[in-house]
C-alpha cells in the first residue's frame, strides 16, 4: 500500500510473529476510524473467540480495502491462467 516514493523495508520474525487463521470477522466503523476483530470458530462448537484486533483511521481502512481488492483480482486472475 506504500506510494512507490515512499516505500518501507519491513522486517519480520518469523519464529515471533504467528499467523492467525480467521473464519470470520466483524467490523465496526464510526467517524474516526474502524476496528476488525478477526474470529475464529471453536472446533464443532457455536463458539468462537476472537484472536485479533486491529483498528486503523478511515483513510488506511480505505486504502486497505482498495489494495485488499487489487491483490485478490490479480490472483485471481492468475488462477484463470493456471498460475499457482
Amino acid at each position: 500500500m506504500a506510494d512507490e516514493q515512499n516505500q518501507v523495508s519491513v522486517d519480520i520474525n518469523l519464529e515471533t510473529t504467528p499467523i492467525y487463521y480467521t473464519d470470520n470477522v466483524s467490523i465496526n466503523a464510526n467517524e474516526d476510524g474502524v476496528v476488525f476483530d478477526f474470529i475464529q470458530r471453536v472446533g464443532n462448537t457455536n463458539r468462537a473467540k476472537v484472536v485479533t484486533r486491529v483498528g486503523m483511521s478511515r483513510v488506511h481502512a480505505k486504502k486497505f480495502a482498495s489494495e485488499l481488492g487489487r491483490l485478490l483480482a490479480i490472483t485471481e486472475e492468475g488462477k484463470k491462467e493456471g498460475k499457482n
